[in-house]
């Protein structure tokens, strides 16, 4: 795992969809297209306002939604169909995005994303780490060997906290506790990986999933695991961090 850190989010931002940019281009050189996989959240909106403004061939890009939430309509505030409409696929060209659609029936749903995604090996994965160190919306403690691409779990308290935290429900009990979400091993099998935290609410999240060991307890630290990883921190996400970077 490469670690940069930046004083401001709007500058790892910038960079994260610059380097993300970058990955797109060489992908689409070398085999006429790629395939991406774009995570939502408020640690998210720096690095999408830069990378639709990138120099891109989106008309030769196949877009994934690594998570949403079950039975949440589109037209709701919290919907990352919705986020991801409006801060992405309605600013570029791109002619093919796969959402979830957290309306249908959860298991078919997972079957029918799981099965384009199969046939779309994925070039870069642009994700973030949650409060309670989660990657997607998969939760402490994740499951690391399921194969299924996409998956239904349950989100514990702290993430649906976070959820409320970030101002996208009124109330908790607004949150739903499930959801479809990317499975890690999915997320895993992507060439590269664009990993974007900011704030100082993930400081915590960060330290361990950087310096504590490899667990299921803190999903994200998988991330130490793929070759081609690259976070980016801004100075109160790193604040935490003892290690020689």
């Amino acid at each position: 795992m490469k670690i940069s850190i930046f004083k401001t989010k709007s500058a790892l931002g910038a960079k994260a969809a610059a380097d993300g940019a970058t990955l797109i281009r060489q992908a689409i050189a070398a085999r006429g297209r790629a395939n991406v996989i774009l995570a939502t959240g408020a640690s998210q909106f720096e690095m999408l306002a830069a990378l639709v403004k990138e120099t891109v061939d989106w008309s030769k890009v196949v877009g994934f939604h690594l998570d949403e939430y079950i039975g949440l309509p589109e037209t709701h505030p919290a919907s990352f169909r919705k986020y991801l409409k409006e801060r992405f696929v309605e600013k570029v060209p791109i002619q093919e995005f796969h959402f979830i659609n957290g309306e249908n029936d959860p298991l078919e749903e997972c079957k029918r994303v799981g099965e384009i995604i199969a046939r779309h090996p994925i070039d870069v994965a642009f994700v973030g780490i949650g409060e309670n160190g989660h990657l997607a919306f998969n939760d402490p403690p994740a499951d690391f060997l399921t194969e299924e691409p996409y998956i239904i779990v349950k989100l514990d308290e702290a993430c649906r906290r976070q959820q409320l935290g970030e101002g996208w429900f009124k109330t908790l009990d607004e949150v739903p506790d499930r959801a479809i979400s990317m499975s890690i091993r999915q997320i895993m099998k992507s060439r590269f990986i664009i990993c974007t935290v900011p704030d100082s609410r993930k400081a915590e999240s960060v330290k361990n999933v950087v310096e504590g060991e490899v667990t299921p307890d803190v999903p994200a630290s998988i991330l130490r695991q793929h070759p081609r990883t690259k976070l980016y921190l801004d100075a109160r996400s790193a604040a935490l961090l003892t290690g020689k970077l």
